[in-house]
């Protein structure tokens, strides 16, 4: 699979969720106290992700 996301923890010992793309790290969340939260926030992405608008600032 090319895309993938990855829960690791970091060094404050918190849960970040990390969206990879042929093994290219594309975006990471905050940090959260449970996995939970990680778990959560993934699937909120997931959830709105496709239907959010682009903004163009160039």
């Amino acid at each position: 699979m090319a895309h993938k996301f990855e829960i690791k923890r970091n060094k404050a010992d918190e849960f970040v969720a990390y969206f990879k793309y042929n093994g290219e790290t594309i975006f990471w969340t905050e940090g959260y106290k449970s996995k939970a939260s990680a778990i959560n926030a993934i699937e909120s992405i997931q959830k709105n992700g496709p239907v959010a608008p682009i903004e163009d600032n160039s």
